[in-house]
């Protein structure tokens, strides 16, 4: 995807190949300070012109700002990443909370389509593992995105061996 001497990494065993790396975007909506958007496009350019080309974001940073910050960025580059957010963490009156339901799975990815301005995710990942709902379930309504061409890869974050075992049964991790 780049001529860079940044590295890649191949990421499961289904061809997924990535800047070995990459841009968290996080800080560009919370966490660090105010917002500054003309400053984190511009940061984001310059990762992509230096051949770090995976760029990861998810629906709560910034109760969604993130995700619209790098739709933007990536507007007229889309072509040129490797584009991963997350989903699973939801903030609840003040409080933060985790969700694997299949139906917020859903939601979350078609509201992230929407925010980002793509039509397809290339990693789509969890949060966090959701302990009141198996996580076949939850792999389950992921590998339906995919089979909608909604997203690309499928992954978990923070996710014990017998999760990610037990996710990679109903679909490749």
């Amino acid at each position: 995807m780049s001529n860079s001497m940044i590295p890649t990494r191949v990421l499961g065993r289904q061809g997924l190949i990535v800047s070995a790396l990459g841009l968290g975007c996080m800080g560009m909506s919370q966490s660090y300070g105010p917002a500054d958007e003309r400053e984190s496009i511009a940061t984001n350019h310059r990762a992509i012109e230096l051949g770090m080309f995976f760029l990861d974001t998810a629906n709560v940073y910034g109760d969604g700002h993130n995700e619209r910050l790098v739709g933007r960025a990536i507007a007229d580059r889309r072509d040129k990443v490797i584009l991963a957010t997350k989903f699973g963490l939801k903030r609840d009156d003040g409080s933060m909370n985790i969700s694997g339901r299949p139906e917020y799975v859903k939601a979350c990815c078609d509201e992230s389509l929407a925010r980002l301005g793509v039509e397809h995710i290339d990693l789509y990942y969890q949060h966090r593992i959701d302990p009141e709902i198996p996580i076949e379930e939850t792999v389950g309504a992921m590998a339906e995105l995919v089979q909608a061409g909604k997203v690309r890869y499928l992954g978990l974050s923070e996710a014990s061996a017998d999760s990610l075992e037990r996710a990679a049964a109903t679909h490749p991790i």
